[in-house]
């Protein structure tokens, strides 16, 4: 299609903006105040920073940068609650608000001196959405509303700049039937990508003025062909469509699905800034860019973003034009740049926090557009708290606060193994680099769509890397789910690296060699084609691209900014944070991240070893007392071992050690397997009836028969339910005897040579407290013996997990033989919901999560209103009977931040939680302590 042949004028609409509106739903001026007492409408002047549940973070920070005197351009702000309002009424404006829109327009006209839709002196406006927490891209953006037209003409007669008006006309029609139309973006996209091919150009700031005057009218073609109507050319009625299009996306599904995985509330509703356009599109002196008051990958204090000339802001956040480093700026104009840096300087000590600004350059002059706290990294999110405090901006609290615990997860999230990344040098693996936005490292899957990539994830099980040109906000499932993103345009503020950086996603954007083929479903890097499902590596730290899966270790924590803040946390909480740990290198490794102590060390877990196992299996299948024992015997040196381990690295710190928890047929073969061997024995037997290679295999066979047999009497209708902890230490006493003489002699050796020792044994699964008296008794009774013989006294503690419902309730008789609960939230939460976890996790509970029929995975994050109430319960019964008993829990749920809170709240002791969750958990329980008082 040739420019030329499309050269048929548009339509001569000399009719004036103060014109009655064709449809029966277009807005009009009012004649009279409006009558409504609610304020839906506030000008920048009217408002404030501190306004945000009202205005919106960006109306908010707007009206504050206009109180502090940096160019903004004017306008005004819908509140949230309008947009709560129209959202309840089944998207209709709430009675006066239409009115009170119109009369802030009246004002702003009257301060611009222009009115909208006045083709001799046109005002042309934003509509950009604006919630109270920032959510990038989420949600809907009109610019360029108030063009039509004549309006295009008149602007073409005012500027001389036919090239400008009919750039800024096409991006509004644009604009308009995707956004407030919802039509599909794919057939702009193939008019504008024909235009660039017939011109040879790579981007469209090259296209001429008789190109996008044509493109224009091809859009509105579009619109009248897709959607049934026209395009409307009453400024007065894009406004007010607008206006509803920003509040309707509130409720778009990737709104909700990045407030899901943020932990947003629905009910916030979104603000729409009504903004005075300035314009980056005229010219060479124009321009547009976003930057961050620090690097907001490392920290770094450094003014880091990117920068386009005679662009619009969409087109450095979307990743379709390739941007310049903000240092270009600098080079260009080094005036403005030093404007920018004095203006991103007063705002970042302003907010006393990193700022994300967005600016324009319309010929030659700075306005300032929007500014918002900066996502940021972990690591940056930590070197930039302490560094504010450093810079005594803000304090320690402030600083703990500023960091949230999940955050601090990143810091051991895994690393490719620099040995394997050298080796995939060597081999000629590495394909790209691009930009490093958001650190990490990943391997997964090629996903070249966000459902491909949802899908794989969720139902497939894949670990994923999402591949795209660049992304847009209807990705945000794919990336959400994937394990990584990688994008062939886009820079460090492109949509990509901001959700990225938001949810901790290792991503590499700006891999120029990169051509993605959606439709072929493959990418051609270095010369090698990658396919859909074939393996990809990304290293967001160093912006590496490596062909197939890379190793990955686990990093120390050793990063100065994490350690001293985490100095910091510790002085604030007053949560113990133990560790969950069964072996010595486990809890070297728990005490190097900050553990104060173990607080579950599983015994049975230890039996499992290769060396171990055979003894327990004979140990179960004696058939006499002097064979069990003789079993035990043997068992004893190792278990004794592990405790001697365990109490040296944790010298002077408590160890909570559980005897023995689950059915003894864990440890022994599979019953079906068993089964199927024995089936299988006897059918080649039938074959060598008689031959001499049958005798071998009678006596296999009758050795599988044996175990068998011993499987099929240990067999229990529900295993979790049955015989089992304090059940079984009663059933087989030698057997918990054997393990507290181990940990009593272990205690004694360790306590000669002078390690502190403190052994905490905990007694499993406990319904009555006669269950916990009477083997209290027996193992007390073994303790006194050891350091008796040893002549050794060990301070020590007997107590008992509250797991089953009936423990929490009786737990003041508990305590009387108890001096310490554990909580085991595990089973606790089975038992009190009836339900098993890992049936229900691997089926019926993600459809109920998908269905909200449950708000959160209870065995993620705790049941406050159920399992809580029980525990609730325990505290305070036990603590009636010994008021000095000590609390504390050993579930998973210890290093859920959610859950710590709870805990605190609850006044426990301390939480447990895996080697890798104890730096979580100290910031987490320092939350809680600051949140709480």
């Amino acid at each position: 299609m040739s420019s030329r042949a499309r050269k048929t004028p548009l339509r001569k609409t000399r009719t004036r903006a103060r014109a009655e509106p064709r449809l029966a739903r277009s807005p009009t001026r009012p004649r009279a105040r409006p009558t409504a007492r609610e304020k839906w409408v506030y000008l920048f002047d009217e408002g404030r920073g501190d306004m945000k549940d009202l205005l919106g973070g960006k109306g908010a920070n707007l009206a504050e940068m206009t109180l502090l005197g940096l160019p903004v351009p004017p306008g005004f702000i819908v509140t949230t609650q309008a947009c709560n309002a129209f959202l309840a009424a089944g998207n209709r404006f709430p009675e006066g608000l239409w009115e009170q829109e119109l009369a802030a327009l009246r004002k702003l006209e009257k301060r611009m001196g222009r009115s909208l839709g006045d083709p001799e002196n046109a005002l042309l406006v934003s509509c950009r959405s604006g919630a109270k927490l920032s959510m990038p891209g989420m949600m809907d953006t009109l610019l360029n509303l108030g063009l039509n037209d004549a309006v295009a003409e008149g602007l073409v007669a005012e500027t001389g700049d036919a090239r400008f008006a009919y750039d800024a006309y096409r991006r509004l029609v644009q604009m308009f039937g995707t956004v407030v139309l919802g039509l599909p973006g794919e057939p702009f996209e193939r008019v504008l990508e024909e235009y660039r091919r017939q011109r040879g150009l790579e981007n469209d700031a090259a296209l001429p003025a008789e190109d996008l005057e044509a493109i224009t009218r091809a859009f509105q073609h579009l619109i009248r062909e897709k959607s049934g109507r026209d395009f409307p050319q009453e400024p007065l009625e894009q406004l007010r469509l607008a206006t509803e299009a920003v509040f309707r996306s509130w409720n778009g599904k990737r709104a909700r699905d990045y407030r899901d995985a943020a932990g947003i509330p629905h009910d916030l509703g979104t603000a729409v800034n009504i903004v005075t356009m300035v314009f980056g599109n005229r010219g060479e002196d124009s321009g547009t860019g976003v930057v961050t008051t620090r690097n907001v990958s490392t920290g770094e204090r450094e003014m880091e973003g990117d920068y386009l000339s005679n662009a619009q802001g969409e087109d450095v956040v979307s990743g379709t034009r390739p941007t310049l480093r903000i240092s270009a700026l600098k080079e260009r104009h080094p005036k403005l740049y030093a404007q920018l840096a004095r203006y991103c300087q007063k705002l970042e000590r302003h907010f006393r926090d990193v700022q994300d600004v967005e600016f324009t350059i319309e010929q030659g002059k700075l306005w300032m557009l929007q500014t918002r706290d900066a996502k940021r990294t972990a690591q940056a999110a930590v070197r930039i708290a302490v560094e504010l405090v450093r810079e005594k901006l803000i304090n320690r609290k402030q600083a703990v606060l500023r960091v949230k615990p999940e955050q601090i997860d990143f810091f051991l999230h895994p690393q490719f193994a620099p040995a394997d990344k050298q080796a995939a040098r060597d081999r000629g693996d590495l394909l790209a680099t691009g930009l490093n936005v958001s650190p990490g490292a990943a391997s997964g899957v090629v996903a070249l769509d966000a459902d491909t990539a949802e899908r794989w994830s969720k139902e497939e099980k894949k670990a994923v890397i999402m591949v795209r040109p660049e992304t847009r906000p209807d990705d945000v499932h794919g990336m959400l789910a994937a394990q990584g993103i990688l994008t062939s345009r886009g820079g460090r503020t492109s949509h990509a690296a901001l959700v990225a950086r938001q949810f901790g996603k290792p991503a590499v954007v700006g891999v120029s060699e990169l051509e993605v083929d959606c439709e072929k479903r493959q990418l051609t890097v270095a010369g090698r084609v990658i396919r859909e499902g074939d393996t990809l590596s990304i290293d967001g730290t160093t912006g590496e691209v490596f062909a197939g899966p890379l190793e990955t270790v686990i990093p120390d924590l050793k990063d100065e900014y994490i350690l001293e803040l985490l100095r910091w946390a510790d002085g604030f909480r007053t949560l113990g944070v133990y560790a969950n740990a069964d072996y010595p290198h486990d809890a070297e490794r728990a005490r190097q991240l900050g553990s104060e102590g173990i607080g579950l060390c599983r015994t049975e877990h230890m039996f499992f070893e290769k060396d171990r196992l055979p003894h327990v299996q004979r140990m179960i299948l004696a058939r006499t007392e002097e064979e069990r024992d003789e079993a035990l015997a043997t068992l004893l040196p190792f278990q004794r071992k592990d405790f001697l381990g365990l109490f040296r690295v944790m010298d002077g710190q408590p160890v909570t050690i559980r005897l023995i928890d689950p059915p003894l047929h864990e440890f022994l073969p599979n019953h079906d397997v068993l089964l199927h061997d024995v089936t299988e024995l006897e059918t080649r037997l039938e074959l060598l009836e008689g031959r001499h290679e049958a005798k071998g295999l009678e006596e296999k066979l009758a050795q599988k028969r044996s175990l068998l047999e011993a499987v099929e009497s240990m067999r229990e209708a529900n295993p979790m339910l049955g015989l089992r902890g304090v059940r079984l230490g009663i059933h087989l006493p030698a057997l918990v005897r054997m393990q507290v003489r181990a940990i009593f002699e272990a205690a004694c050796r360790c306590t000669r040579e002078g390690v502190h020792v403190f052994p905490k044994v905990m007694i499993p699964l406990i319904a009555h407290s006669n269950e916990l008296r009477v083997e209290k008794e027996l193992l007390e009774a073994e303790a006194r013996a050891v350091m008796e013989e040893q002549g050794v006294e060990v301070e020590y503690q007997f107590g008992t997990m509250i797991e089953i419902p009936r423990a929490a309730i009786i737990a003041d008789q508990l305590a009387r033989e108890a001096e310490f609960f554990s909580f085991g939230t595990n089973d606790l939460t089975q038992t009190t919901y009836g339900i098993s976890r890992d049936d229900a996790e691997t089926g019926f509970l993600s459809e109920y999560l998908q269905k909200r029929i449950l708000p959160e995975n209870p065995f993620a994050t705790l049941d406050q209103r159920g399992v809580g109430a029980l525990m609730e319960l325990a505290v305070r019964l036990g603590r009636q009977t010994r008021p000095k008993l000590d609390l504390g829990i050993c579930g998973e749920h210890g290093g859920d931040p959610k859950t710590i809170a709870f805990c605190h709240r609850l006044g426990l002791d301390y939480v447990s939680c895996s080697p890798y969750r104890v730096p979580i958990a100290r910031l987490a329980a320092a939350h809680a302590a600051l949140t709480s008082s």
